[in-house]
């Protein structure tokens, strides 16, 4: 069985169809000026062992700067229900909009709102790929931006307008750039930048509790935890072919650790039709301090509450637990060959926790002239040693589909999620995750078209 899901996992991040179901691919991957696509499907979904009838609409449109997503699913039991998790809260009938957007995550002016599927501030210290709905049953309404004037500019992360929860902001400086010394090579692109970040959601500081009357009750409560940080970047080169940047980064957790990193980016846009960045990095841990603290994974990370042994898992007890965790490396890679695939990969490993392991993959991979589809996102959190890396459990998430198009426009696929379902106390708050695994056939109809 664990032979199978590597097979899997490594199958599927081989080939992938442009025309992306897998909507997180999007905000890396977004449709160009003036195109839009309609997608639909319908299949059969087995949800925890018991099958249920599905129908998915996911039309996207790009009409100059602006962008807009949607994203619909329904999932039905063998009584005709609709499952209660997809519309149990006046705020699922607001997610059918996916996203609305104006511009791109690289242009001077970027806005979006809905999903946030990979938001990060600055060199990502204290927050990198970010996600605020890694569950489709938990999905939540955020924004997140960037304005650059070219001597200055702000970066901001909101992740839910439903409810107390994580914000962010950057501000950062090129001082030079407003001077005669901006055209002197190296020094002229210097930046100075500040962050602050702070989770107001109310278990951002649960330490212990208790169900009382079947409410979740807390018994210890740090408060929310605020990080701040201060960075600052050199381009060694930059022109048309790409970017060569140094950067160092001094990041605290109030009331816990202090952590830095210095590291080197590597952007190369002149290869033809490949384009290729990458990032390595060095950290220095100190104690009581997690790098990245905001990430994809810290929605499922904040808190958790085990009914069967009556004890709460948080993050913030992590902090405390006052464990150094050891320096470390950090490495990503993201390779663009225009018309035929895009993949994304990063890992992290520190020199003394072998339970350490942050990986991090996205693949959207279509060759020409071919009627396979695959495509695939994987992230996996504390991973022990390689046999560990493709081991599903409460660690993981997993989305992979496998099809193959008779005609131009129809898609017959399997898909399989390992994903979460969200555990609710009496009043609908959500106290736990558990692993939920999902496969289903679907019949998609994607019909791309020029606006």
């Amino acid at each position: 069985m664990k032979a199978l899901k590597i097979i899997l996992v490594l199958t599927v991040l081989l080939y992938s169809n442009v025309f992306s179901q897998f909507s997180q691919f999007r905000q890396l991957f977004p449709l160009n000026p003036q195109e839009g696509f309609f997608g639909g499907g319908a299949g059969m979904t087995w949800i925890d062992n018991k099958p249920h009838i599905t129908a998915h609409l996911f039309p996207e449109f790009s009409f100059a700067n602006f962008g807009i997503g949607f994203d619909l699913n329904l999932e039905f039991d063998e009584q005709g229900q609709v499952r209660t998790e997809n519309f149990n809260e006046f705020s699922d009938y607001l997610r059918i909009i996916r996203y609305a957007r104006y511009g791109r995550n690289y242009d001077p002016l970027y806005v979006r709102l809905g999903a946030l599927d990979f938001a990060s501030l600055g060199h990502g210290s204290i927050m990198r790929r970010y996600n605020n709905s890694l569950i489709y049953d938990t999905r939540k309404i955020g924004l997140e931006f960037n304005v650059d004037f070219h001597s200055f500019g702000v970066e901001g992360v909101y992740s839910s307008f439903a409810e107390n929860s994580v914000v962010g902001a950057r501000a950062y400086v090129r001082p030079l750039s407003m001077t005669e010394l901006s055209s002197i090579p190296i020094i002229g692109g210097l930046e100075f930048g500040a962050t602050y970040t702070t989770d107001l959601n109310a278990n951002a500081g649960v330490r212990s509790g208790s169900l009382v009357d079947s409410t979740f009750t807390i018994s210890e409560d740090s408060g929310p935890v605020k990080v701040f940080g201060f960075d600052v970047s050199l381009p060694l080169i930059k022109g048309s072919f790409g970017i060569v940047n140094l950067y160092y980064d001094y990041a605290e957790i109030v009331h816990y650790g202090v952590g830095r990193s210095a590291g080197i980016e590597l952007n190369l846009n002149g290869l033809g039709l490949v384009d290729i960045r990458t990032k390595l990095e060095r950290r220095w841990n100190g104690n009581q301090y997690l790098p990245n603290y905001f990430n994809s994974f810290y929605e499922i990370e904040r808190f958790r509450f085990d009914e069967s042994s009556n004890t709460v898992t948080s993050k913030v007890q992590a902090l405390e637990s006052n464990i150094a965790i050891g320096n470390g490396y950090y490495g990503e890679l993201w390779i663009k060959v225009l018309g035929s695939f895009d993949v994304i990969g990063s890992y992290q490993r520190l020199d003394n926790n072998p339970e350490s392991g942050v990986m991090q993959l996205r693949a959207d991979i279509s060759p020409e002239n071919t009627q396979m589809v695959a495509r695939a996102g994987y992230d996996k959190i504390n991973i022990k040693d390689e046999k560990d890396l493709f081991t599903l459990d409460d660690r993981s998430y997993l989305y992979a589909e496998v099809g193959y198009k008779p005609i131009e426009y129809i898609l017959m696929s399997v898909i399989y999620q390992w994903t979460f379902s969200p555990i609710r106390d009496i009043n609908d708050n959500v106290i736990n995750f558990v692993p939920q695994k999902k496969v289903e056939p679907r019949i998609s109809f994607v019909y791309p078209f020029d606006l």
